[in-house]
């Protein structure tokens, strides 16, 4: 890790006439850093996500300053950042071939000829493990399970080379054995790629086996920040202790135990 890939002071955001969905927020995110973001619904994260990406809706108001000191400017959608939304459906299009798809993004932002572009993406479907490649290139959104069509996501997500990756709920609409999957396959395609990886999730359990640092966001705010072996030993937030203890069941990780080093 090198360098503040994003800096946030003193950001907010307000939709329309309602309260901040983002209050005061100050956080620096670390070039080739897995930072997860923590909250329940309503808490701001997946606000923190569209912010960074630019797609806050329309009249949204901001405040604040957000500085890309890595790149040196706004982050350009698909090429500097890819992002993976809950819902695979809302960025496949059902009438066009996963391959067409994914070689699109590559084609536009790495100026590839087609050719070069169809190799790629079949390329990327073998890197998130998509069995049979070359059939997965003919096939159509709908002939894939959601898993499948997760991985197609993340797929074309990274097809420009991005050096940011958001996740937001990611891993939320799956089941568990799958969610593991994806965590493990983002872990890894960000590691081998030197991304820096925003992971936005409600389950802290989830997160906690692969980041490196966690933000907590509660009502707006940003509660507690901190490399995950602290925060989740030593919460300094009453929020954060109830998150850790709130994840201690059956249906989820151990949350020290295979924790990123």
């Amino acid at each position: 890790m090198s360098g503040i890939f994003c800096s946030l002071k003193q950001f907010s955001v307000i939709y329309g006439r309602g309260t901040a969905a983002l209050d005061g927020i100050d956080l620096d995110i670390v070039a080739g850093e897995r930072l997860a973001v923590i909250g329940e619904s309503g808490s701001g994260k997946s606000t923190l996500a569209r912010a960074l990406a630019g797609l806050l809706p329309e009249g949204a108001k901001v405040g604040g300053k957000m500085q890309w000191p890595v790149l040196g400017h706004s982050p350009r959608p698909g090429r500097d950042f890819g992002f993976v939304f809950q819902d695979p459906g809302s960025i496949l299009n059902p009438v066009l071939t996963i391959g067409e798809q994914i070689a699109e993004g590559a084609r536009h932002h790495l100026g590839l000829s087609w050719k070069q572009a169809y190799l790629r993406a079949e390329e990327l479907l073998g890197r998130v493990r998509m069995p049979q490649p070359d059939r997965v290139m003919r096939a159509f959104p709908h002939q894939l399970s959601g898993g499948q069509r997760q991985r197609v996501a993340i797929a074309a997500a990274i097809a420009a080379r991005p050096a940011l990756l958001i996740a937001d709920e990611a891993t939320s609409a799956l089941d568990v054995v799958v969610q593991a999957e994806i965590v493990r396959l983002l872990d890894g395609l960000v590691r081998e790629d030197g991304m820096t990886l925003l992971f936005i999730t409600h389950d802290i359990a989830l997160a906690s086996g692969f980041v490196d640092r966690i933000a907590v966001f509660h009502n707006a705010r940003l509660v507690e920040t901190g490399p995950v072996r602290s925060v989740l030993s030593a919460p300094a937030n009453d929020h954060t202790a109830a998150l850790i203890a709130s994840h201690r069941d059956l249906a989820t990780p151990p949350l020290i135990a295979g924790v990123a080093s």
